[in-house]
């Protein structure tokens, strides 16, 4: 009797949970939070490389500086995880096929790509690509993992979204270019984040989210750290600030990543990715503050930039919410 109260509790409490994240308070406050925590990214990261004594060009060292980031990411979802449930959260058999894949698309491929692209392209070109994965998100979603419908509301929003992308990053006079080992690869990189959120909105049907996020970290963070000591990559933190930093952007993924992999567990992938937009925005704006970078914001166009996506946020998600596969 009371194993079969114990599952209904925990029934109850999923119930709870999937009801406050498909909400519109619960949808906004996790999807706020998560962006927020990747736009401080783009600073930190290059914060990062100078107390690492990362250079431009030394690709090795950056793809082992991602791979310490989300391997400490792995390991702190992994311990919260076990602490708040009062049991290890160790996966079953029928979960690893599920972490190894995930954990390809999610940071393998997607880091594995966008580090050296990014080395070799502009920073600009490089935001307005990533910002793309938005779209190509609800795309895969429609046409390929056939979760749910492609609608022009949908379109209409993204394309408005992203506008507000274009807006804040495009300076006077400025130019974009492609080069295929550098915006080429940024764009794959796009391409498999995009995949990995329509795979996490499959694979939560049957598995745990938060255990995926942890263990898909852990995995691909050792793969990529395994990958930068053999190419030759080192890390020299120059002072304490270096190792605190480097924590702080572990609690980014971990954080950002598990709070985002609940609500596209709960929510049609529209619903959730169109939010996306909001991290170049919040990157250029965090940029400027961190970075004392204000000569490079203009206020108004950072103001009409945030307006744009939060419109196209809106016409994604205009009308009740539906279960994915009938949005």
């Amino acid at each position: 009797m009371s194993g079969k109260t114990n599952a209904t509790t925990i029934g109850e409490r999923e119930s709870r949970r999937n009801a406050f994240l498909s909400s519109t308070a619960g949808l906004l406050l996790f999807a706020t939070a998560s962006c927020l925590l990747w736009g401080s990214a783009f600073p930190c990261t290059k914060i990062g490389n100078v107390l690492f004594g990362i250079g431009s060009g030394a690709t090795a060292s950056q793809l082992l500086f991602a791979g310490v980031r989300f391997t400490i990411a792995g390991c702190m979802v992994i311990a919260f995880m076990s602490v708040k449930r009062g049991r290890p959260l160790l996966p079953r058999a029928t979960d690893w096929k599920a972490i190894f894949c995930l954990s390809l698309f999610q940071t393998v491929l997607q880091y594995g790509l966008f580090y050296p692209g990014l080395s070799r392209s502009s920073g600009v070109a490089s935001s307005i690509i990533e910002a793309s994965a938005s779209f190509v998100v609800i795309v895969l979603a429609a046409l390929v993992f056939r979760q749910e419908r492609l609608t022009s509301r949908k379109v209409l929003g993204c394309l408005v979204g992203f506008a507000g992308v274009l807006l804040v990053n495009l300076k006077p006079g400025g130019s974009l270019s492609f080069n295929p080992i550098g915006e080429g690869l940024v764009f794959l990189s796009t391409i498999a984040a995009a995949t990995s959120s329509c795979l996490i909105r499959d694979f939560s049907e049957r598995h745990d989210p938060v255990l995926l996020s942890g263990w898909q970290f852990l995995v691909g963070g050792v793969v990529l750290t395994l990958v930068g000591l053999a190419m030759g990559g080192h890390l020299a933190p120059s002072r304490p600030a270096a190792l605190v930093l480097l924590a702080y952007m572990g609690f980014i993924s971990a954080a950002a990543y598990t709070m985002w992999s609940m609500l596209l567990s709960a929510n049609p992938v529209s619903r959730v990715a169109v939010f996306g937009f909001m991290n170049p925005v919040f990157g250029v704006v965090l940029s400027a503050i961190l970075l004392n970078e204000t000569s490079a914001l203009n206020p108004l166009l950072a103001a009409v930039a945030l307006i744009l996506v939060s419109a196209g946020i809106v016409i994604v998600n205009r009308g009740p919410a539906k279960v994915a596969g009938n949005a």
